[in-house]
């Protein structure tokens, strides 16, 4: 597993002073209010300053003091280190450990390969395929198991079936 995750993206700054407007990849910007430091294209910084609700946040970045230094964040991507992370509950995964992993039926049947998982009410995986691209709900009683350190999601055949397209 990285010990990086990407946690937001930078939208673009905000007044005059280098704080940035940013998208949150997390479940919620209270995911984020505990980090005392990031990292953007691999550099770090300190964070200063954290306001946010839902999936937009507002940050102020040690070192970035004016609008034209936070004009050049603009569009990049804002890693945490996963030990800087808050602890997930039970049953919930981040997406990046979920990317990757082989899709299987409880009997074994290989399905796909989990390529993207779009975060909804009911998250949606998508998956390569030797036919193609197949997506499918995470749905009540589709996903069975979850094994994120052998890269591997057991589904229930008949209920996959049912919620896949």
């Amino acid at each position: 597993m990285n010990d990086k995750l990407t946690v937001a993206l930078i939208v673009k700054p905000q007044g005059i002073r280098g704080e940035v407007k940013i998208k949150v990849l997390c479940d919620g910007a209270e995911d984020l209010e505990g980090l005392k430091r990031v990292f953007i294209d691999g550099a770090e910084y300190g964070i200063f300053g954290f306001r946010g609700q839902g999936d937009i946040a507002y940050l102020s970045l040690k070192g970035v003091f004016d609008r034209n230094a936070a004009e050049l964040l603009r569009g990049k991507e804002i890693e945490a280190l996963r030990s800087d992370m808050p602890e997930l509950p039970d049953g919930t995964f981040y997406i990046a450990d979920l990317t990757g992993c082989e899709v299987v039926t409880s009997s074994g049947e290989s399905i796909g390969e989990v390529i993207s998982v779009t975060p909804a009410h009911t998250d949606i995986y998508t998956l390569k395929t030797p036919k193609g691209e197949l997506s499918f709900a995470a749905a009540e009683g589709v996903i069975e198991t979850v094994d994120v350190e052998s890269k591997k999601i057991t589904v229930n055949k008949k209920r996959f079936k049912e919620v896949s397209v």
